[in-house]
């Protein structure tokens, strides 16, 4: 049965669908089929990996809604065992449809309950909020992994986040736990930066990973070739880094089975 991790932030620009893209590729690359679900209305998730959905295509708007049943109608591969449930700005207009149907929350679990079985691991990219559509990806959600940049606004932010998980988990889903924080785009070389991550680390303690993504240009060049760093540079040390949080993930599902 697939786990289904859930990359959350509140705050934009924080690497959320380079997380998700990247240790997606990651993931796949060691053999376990992956689906990628885009939860942003930026759509940026597809553009990733080279694909533009059509303007009236099917998308996972479609999906939540009820209007498309079938997800073989959105469900795009992009590589070898990596599939997408694409988004575009139709998604924008869901928080306000989802709001006038009854068990709104559970739109996007009704969805991927069903996939548990295909996949090992379904990797969930939500937008810059906390609305419906965020809830939505908690709840349907076995864990929640939260990408962090090295600012003091960023680790500002972390405790309504954790606040809203923990009323997702009284209320909605009590299995829900939080996988790790991933600092990202760290730059060893200002002292706020080494500032900001060791405070990070005094006051979120275990729930920061072992890992740290380094801010390089390879993330943007690789997102305008349409490829996962992993693909692009496949020996920088990001790709790395993606690499081994694959490693702790497919290790943490392997003693889960034993």
């Amino acid at each position: 049965m697939a786990r289904i991790i859930a990359v959350v932030n509140q705050k934009g620009g924080v690497a959320k669908t380079t997380t998700v893209a990247n240790l997606g590729a990651a993931l796949a690359e060691k053999g376990y089929p992956t689906l990628l679900v885009d939860l942003d209305p930026q759509g940026s998730l597809g553009s990733a990996f080279g694909v533009e959905p059509d303007e009236n295509a099917p998308t996972v708007y479609h999906l939540l809604i009820g209007q498309v049943k079938d997800v073989d109608q959105v469900r795009v591969r992009v590589r070898e065992k990596l599939d997408l449930l694409p988004a575009n700005i139709h998604l924008a207009a869901a928080e306000l449809e989802l709001a006038q149907q009854p068990h709104r929350e559970k739109a996007l679990k009704r969805v991927l309950d069903p996939l548990r079985g295909t996949y090992d691991f379904i990797l969930i990219d939500c937008g810059p909020s906390l609305g419906l559509l965020t809830i939505n990806a908690l709840v349907a959600a076995d864990e929640v992994l939260v990408p962090l940049v090295t600012e003091y606004l960023a680790l500002r932010g972390i405790g309504a986040l954790f606040e809203t998980i923990a009323r997702v988990r009284r209320r909605l889903n009590p299995r829900l736990r939080i996988l790790g924080i991933l600092p990202v785009m760290h730059d060893r070389r200002p002292l706020h930066s080494r500032q900001i991550l060791e405070e990070a680390k005094a006051l979120l303690g275990d729930y920061i990973l072992p890992l740290t993504v380094p801010r390089s240009i390879r993330f943007a060049e690789a997102a305008v070739a349409g490829m996962p760093i992993t693909e692009y540079a496949p020996r920088h040390p990001g790709a790395q880094v993606y690499r081994q949080l694959a490693e702790v993930i497919i290790h943490e599902r392997k003693e889960a089975h034993q």
